[in-house]
């Protein structure tokens, strides 16, 4: 009883004191208040100092760390959008300085309203920052000189394709740029296409996306020419024109619509497959039936709207250049190879127009894309543009006995290099460790 009557009779707490509107409140809150405003300007003006260009000499002082031209795209793309950062900065402060002045409510929303849109600001730039930051810092690590070889075979690429144009292009620049990243396939992303990590800003250069199980393999790299041609379709002016040349080819060849829709929504695809044989040469077959051999159910199955060519399809389009290349008996050993393999499509998925009509498709579809005229090629073929025969073979079965010796390859094209790797891998002339460590040491070197 005692003890309840005491509970009853204490006093309660003590209130927090509110003071009215007015100069009693903004005299109350202006030890917290005017320090916080104060820092409101100064974080949101730092934010966007940190939010720099980059240097090259800060991904280190090798080869192998970006170019200028990739740092100056880079830090071009981030300036850009770095200034209206500033004019918002700019438009927190002034809002400040009044409210520091007459801390009255219109006056701190509206400092609050600024903030949040600079803060949103700071963000979608860092996301890019840090998208290059990542990227270029990659350089430092012990792969820097394996990105660097991948750098050298597609810059080698596009300048032996730009060299065999039939009239003079616009020099792209930057070249392409290659970095590591986990998956099962490599990409690209080509210029000047918004890209979601870069916030749907453009693209400034293209991006080879390679994975490490490739690198560590480089008989593999065929890869990295299939990527690069993904660009060159765009940057020589076919990206239209090829897909338009293989529609009209299948529709007068009585193949009928729906066939005809499916191979020319394959275009891309197909581009940078038989692109990317007449770069490297036969090896390349060999490399693409390491990507697409897979499950049989896989090889033969059908997606509506994938970009890719049915597996099955996709190593027969490259058994039909090789032979249209002059390389018959490689053709026929490859094609006997993968029938083997796959002896039965009909098990599968794909449409019954287009598993019918394929082997005529196949040689309407190469013979489009490769071997016939191009306005934009300076009225030349592709196959003449990129060039390659049976001498361009024999100096990569050389530098291949010279590469698996760890001998000096000599003036072997850095594209040659990963057919090199192949056929050294193929005829067992060394153990693999051996041959990945010169393929690189000697495109690092150069």
């Amino acid at each position: 009883m005692v003890l309840h009557t005491l509970e009853r009779s204490a006093p309660p707490p003590p209130a927090t004191a509110v003071p009215p509107a007015g100069e009693g409140r903004a005299a109350a809150t202006a030890p917290v208040l005017r320090p916080w405003l104060r820092a409101q300007s100064l974080n949101v003006v730092r934010h966007a100092a940190a939010l720099r260009p980059f240097r090259r000499a800060e991904f280190g002082t090798g080869p192998e760390v970006p170019s200028e031209g990739h740092i100056q795209a880079a830090n071009a793309l981030i300036s850009t959008l770095r200034r209206d950062l500033f004019r918002s900065t700019r438009r927190v402060q002034g809002a400040v300085e009044e409210a520091l002045a007459e801390p009255v409510t219109a006056r701190l929303q509206k400092i609050l309203g600024h903030k949040e849109r600079a803060h949103d600001q700071v963000r979608a730039i860092e996301q890019i920052w840090d998208f290059y930051f990542e990227l270029f810092g990659q350089r430092q690590s012990r792969f820097g000189h394996w990105l660097l070889g991948c750098d050298r075979i597609a810059l080698d690429c596009y300048q032996y394709a730009y060299l065999g144009l039939g009239k003079a292009r616009s020099i792209p620049a930057p070249p392409p740029f290659a970095y590591m990243r986990t998956g099962f396939s490599p990409a690209t992303f080509r210029r000047g296409i918004p890209l979601k990590r870069l916030g749907r800003q453009l693209n400034p250069f293209p991006l080879i996306q390679l994975p490490y199980h490739r690198m560590v393999n480089p008989w593999t790299l065929g890869a990295i020419l299939h990527e690069v041609c993904h660009n060159l379709q765009n940057d020589l002016g076919l990206a239209r024109a090829v897909p338009r040349a293989i529609a009209r080819r299948l529709l007068e060849a009585g193949l009928g619509r729906r066939v005809a829709a499916v191979w020319t929504r394959w275009n891309r695809e197909i581009f940078a497959d038989l692109g990317g044989l007449l770069l490297g040469g036969p090896a390349v077959v060999g490399s693409l039936m390491d990507v697409v051999g897979r499950g049989p159910a896989t090889v033969v199955a059908y997606a509506p709207r994938a970009p890719h060519p049915t597996p099955y399809l996709r190593t027969f389009l490259s058994v039909e250049l090789l032979r249209r290349m002059g390389f018959a008996a490689e053709a026929e050993s490859y094609g006997r190879a993968w029938s083997r393999l796959y002896p039965d499509p009909r098990g599968g998925t794909i449409p019954e127009p287009v598993l019918a009509t394929w082997p005529r498709a196949v040689a309407l579809v190469v013979d489009s894309i490769c071997y016939q005229p191009y306005p934009s090629l300076g009225n030349r073929r592709l196959a003449e543009v990129i060039r390659f025969e049976r001498k361009e073979q024999q100096m990569i079965e050389e530098a291949a006995r010279r590469l698996a010796a760890g001998i000096d390859p000599g003036i072997v094209p850095e594209r040659f290099m990963i057919g090199a790797a192949r056929s050294a891998l193929d005829n067992r002339l060394a153990r693999p460790g051996a041959i990945t460590r010169n393929f690189y040491l000697e495109l690092a070197r150069r």
